[in-house]
């Protein structure tokens, strides 16, 4: 009776444990803590995370638990994946391509909501440049953020030419100050990225000589492994409120690009380019499309020799997505 009456303690433990639950002793369990706040970053190149903020729908969700939220602004993957590794945010807007690299790299990051699928990122040139092909960068001095999709397509563009990073000269700047670079003829060439990319383009003629737009991976929204662990329930109505603001912005394009214009201080048509052109917001859950282009990143990464042969690229992209947690929808 005595090991019985074990058994089901222990049961009863593992079903508190998943259900975010810190089990204090032998067959006591205690609720984890509910967090003072939850920590979210916005990001011009998530443009959901721009109406979810300006809307104050997560204040509004959970100012009846006690709960604040605070904002913070990553400028590109590599941000988002810092403050997630340092536990200074919980959920954190990256491309796909770049949280599988994090998480080979030992971020304990969760992949759970799919936030846009952009073609955010292109090789870009000056209007008077002679750069017409990935061959020509060859020696050439190019504009990169390591740890970006912008990085990851400029690898797999190089890969397809028969080059690697070794074979031109990286200049290792963040996304706005590449564009910068390049208006100002310091590089040759720019691994671009909405909306500066759009903007650069727009005002400064700037060319986008090599475009892929499969090789763009999804707009993935991440979550802090522990956070998930200890607040499931928090998370799923964090993706519940995601939901509701991706169906606003899907329902109203122009509301969204006069969001996004007020906070970016862009003019219309560089707006437009970026959202009109080459943003979609209709599909919200990870599923068979957005783990097979993650796969493939990986996949292209381990063949250029940026990820090590010994690393199984399948059975991380496979602990990264869990996606049990979104609400139904595309």
């Amino acid at each position: 009776m005595l090991s019985s009456r074990r058994t089901v303690v222990a049961a009863l433990a593992g079903l508190l444990l998943a259900a975010g639950a810190v089990v204090a002793g032998p067959g006591v369990a205690v609720a984890a803590e509910p967090p003072k706040e939850i920590r979210l970053d916005w990001a011009t190149y998530n443009p959901v995370s721009l109406v979810l903020k300006d809307q104050g729908l997560l204040e509004k969700e959970f100012a009846k638990d006690g709960i604040t939220i605070r904002w913070v602004q990553s400028l590109g993957s590599n941000k988002a994946l810092e403050f997630l590794n340092a536990g200074s945010i919980d959920f954190g807007s990256t491309a796909g391509s770049a949280a599988l690299v994090a998480r080979i790299n030992g971020n304990p990051i969760k992949s759970i909501y799919v936030y846009s699928r952009p073609e955010w990122t292109a090789l870009v040139t000056r209007k008077d440049s002679p750069v017409a092909t990935v061959a020509d960068l060859k020696g050439k001095r190019v504009a990169v953020t390591r740890g970006t999709d912008p990085h990851i397509f400029l690898v797999r563009a190089l890969l397809d030419a028969g080059l690697s990073e070794r074979d031109i000269r990286p200049v290792l700047l963040q996304h706005p100050d590449g564009k910068t670079a390049l208006i100002r003829g310091d590089v040759d060439a720019w691994a671009g990225l909405d909306p500066m990319m759009a903007q650069a383009e727009v005002e400064d003629g700037a060319k986008l000589f090599y475009r892929k737009p499969e090789a763009n991976t999804w707009g993935i929204l991440n979550v802090r492994e522990a956070f998930l662990k200890d607040h499931p329930e928090l998370v799923r109505r964090v993706l519940a409120v995601y939901e509701e603001a991706r169906r606003q912005a899907l329902a109203d394009p122009a509301a969204l690009k006069r969001t996004f214009a007020a906070v970016t201080k862009l003019p219309d048509a560089v707006v437009e380019k970026q959202l009109g052109e080459r943003t979609e917001l209709t599909h919200s859950r990870i599923g068979a499309p957005q783990r097979d282009s993650i796969l493939a990143a990986g996949l292209a990464l381990q063949q250029a020799g940026v990820v090590p042969t010994t690393v199984d690229i399948k059975a991380t992209v496979d602990a990264l997505i869990e996606d049990r947690l979104a609400p139904a929808g595309n």
